[in-house]
């Protein structure tokens, strides 16, 4: 490859392979271009980079020259320097004008232009025209390849053994001649013998080839000389999978009429009428329907052939396959339905069609709703139609597949509130979703997102306020943990009704406190060897690095909304910590009511400190 100069100021030399681009030119449009970019390199002068290589221990040439493959310096010495473009150009322009093509093969030559005396004459005076070339192609390859009739039936006649001769890449004259749709080079090969099932290197024979290019006549002819109509590619493929993936009637007519099995499978077990469904091919589907294919076929994964064209949203393959009686409670290997593919790809022309045919019980059976993929994929439309089906809108997840989900998910609803789709989650509420079924509950997936409306639905419909998360136990209500952060939530919550008491019940009240533990062992999924896991303290959360810095307002907010409490000696650390925070203490100088072994007197009524 010739050298790219890519150092003088960004400028390309014109290499060996890039000279073609200018042989166009005129000689004098050529020398004024070689010698404004000389004139502009020179005014630039060597880059870091030449100066760089000129210095080099290995003493290479700082100039590279662009019409050489090779990097070694010149044999002379005074020749090193940097040779100018000019120079460079107008070398290789004198070279290109005075240098000759290389001859072609005389052989070649002849075929190309369909001498067949030319070949006869070599053929007689004895040249061996039955020796291939490195590519492993013989004369009669060429003759065929490039069609020429009168040649290939020279070469035939003159050497009858070489007739199935394989190239390298294992194709025989049949198979050029099939692939150039030489047709008449096709008859000829055919009428003198040559085998019509040789594939190449991928298993694919001259009739796929001819399936492939649609070419109805090739495969005609090589029908009628008993060409394999089963015979399978690498993939498992026949041609009549060929044809009917680009929905080729005549091709497929030709093919059935030979032979040709419509339930042939390939290596995963998909058939024609599979191809058919899953391509969008309505034709060729409605052709092997009629010559008797299975309308209910499924590949090796149990996907059928329904499955795939509600996959791939084909609209008229599926109202097809309906009609003919597709059963739409096949389910695939993970126990999908058509129906769970058509919610998830949010097909409401697909869902309507399939809503009326599908069991329940083959849904329930599967583990998941199609009202999970729709409020997860956000398709109002087909979730308000399967709701209008009345689908059990609290259906949960099966539990193996809830485990796919970091946060154990398991109702629709909750699909909806991660989304922060406030109307699907209005229309679940409405339908009667319960918002508290799921571990994590939707509640406080709304607070993390901060939606007011999705807040208020959720407790308008009876979302539990003092929300616990059962796999993380705190104190506390985990609705205030997860308003900590936004002090309008945490105000809104509490007014509310939101429990705030429990955050000052402190296990360690005014004695010393343990060493918070570490964030990322505060909420442990797996506990410690047999213990359950510790519930976490307000004062424990609170003094979590990023919480901290808002302990004080956090603090004065709560102590707005609860009675008589007693701080913890952490809790007053915190507060002591800012100055500003001092006033937070005026709120709670009330002193407890005694307690006698460790029991505090009920305060009588009316009673005021």
């Amino acid at each position: 490859m010739a050298t790219d100069i890519s150092a003088r100021g960004g400028q390309r030399a014109i290499g060996h392979e890039e000279y073609s681009l200018y042989s166009s030119m005129s000689e004098d449009e050529l020398v004024q271009m070689a010698i404004e970019q000389s004139l502009a390199d020179k005014t630039r002068g060597p880059t870091t980079a030449e100066a760089t290589v000129s210095t080099c221990t290995n003493r290479q040439p700082a100039h590279f020259y662009p019409w050489t493959r090779s990097r070694a310096p010149p044999e002379n010495p005074a020749a090193s320097a940097p040779m100018g473009l000019f120079q460079g150009v107008m070398q290789k322009y004198n070279r290109n004008k005075t240098s000759q093509p290389a001859p072609m093969d005389p052989v070649l030559k002849a075929i190309k232009e369909d001498d067949e005396e030319a070949v006869k004459a070599m053929i007689k005076s004895g040249r061996n025209l039955a020796e291939p070339n490195k590519e492993g192609w013989l004369p009669l390859h060429e003759a065929a390849y490039y069609g020429q009739l009168s040649c290939l039936k020279a070469l035939q006649r003159a050497y009858p053994a070489t007739i199935d001769q394989r190239t390298l890449q294992e194709e025989t004259a049949l198979y050029l001649a099939t692939c150039r749709g030489h047709l008449d080079c096709l008859q000829s090969l055919l009428q003198a013998g040559a085998e019509p099932d040789i594939s190449n290197k991928s298993r694919e024979t001259p009739l796929y080839k001819a399936c492939e290019r649609k070419n109805v006549e090739a495969v005609r002819i090589l029908v009628q000389y008993n060409a394999d109509t089963n015979h399978r590619c690498n993939r498992g493929w026949t041609a009549l999978h060929e044809s009917v993936s680009r929905n080729d009637l005549e091709v497929m007519e030709v093919l059935v009429s030979g032979g040709a099995k419509v339930e042939a499978k390939n290596a995963y077990g998909i058939t024609p009428l599979f191809v058919a469904a899953q391509s969008g091919q309505l034709e060729a589907l409605r052709f092997l329907a009629k010559h008797g294919a299975d309308i209910n076929t499924q590949a090796s994964d149990s996907a059928s052939a329904l499955y795939e064209a509600c996959k791939n949203e084909h609209e008229l393959v599926v109202e097809f396959l309906l009609s003919q009686g597709a059963d739409a409670n096949k389910a695939n290997k993970d126990g999908m339905l058509p129906l769970h593919v058509a919610s998830k790809k949010g097909n409401y022309r697909i869902v309507q069609m399939l809503l009326p045919v599908t069991s329940r019980t083959r849904v329930r059976r599967s583990g998941i709703s199609p009202l999970h993929l729709a409020a997860e994929r956000n398709h109002d439309a087909v979730l308000e139609a399967l709701l209008g089906a009345r689908f059990d809108v609290n259906a949960p997840l099966a539990p193996e597949r809830a485990r796919l989900y970091e946060d154990r998910r398991s109702s629709a609803l909750y699909f909806a509130v991660v989304n922060n789709n406030v109307y699907a989650t209005e229309l679940l509420l409405l339908a009667g979703a319960d918002p508290n079924c799921d571990v994590i509950n939707p509640l406080l997936v709304a607070i993390r997102h901060g939606c007011l409306r999705t807040m208020q639905l959720l407790l308008d419909h009876g979302a539990n306020i003092d929300a616990y998360i059962a796999t993380h136990p705190t104190s506390f209500p985990a609705t205030i943990m997860f308003a900590m952060k936004c002090l309008s939530l945490l105000k809104f919550l509490m007014d509310l009704g939101c429990n705030g008491e429990p955050c000052f019940s402190c296990l360690y009240g005014n004695g010393p406190h343990p060493p918070a533990p570490p964030p990322s062992s505060r909420f442990s999924d797996a506990p410690t060897g047999n213990k359950e896991p510790g519930v976490v303290q307000f004062c424990e959360i609170l003094s979590a690095p990023e919480v901290s810095r808002w302990a004080g307002p956090i603090i004065d907010v709560l102590l707005d909304y609860v009675g008589n409490v007693q701080l913890c000696s952490r809790l007053k650390e915190h507060i002591d910590s800012f100055e500003d925070w001092g006033v937070i203490k005026e709120k709670n100088l009330r002193d407890p009511w005694p307690t006698f072994a460790g029991f505090e007197f009920e305060r009588p009524l009316g009673s005021t400190v």
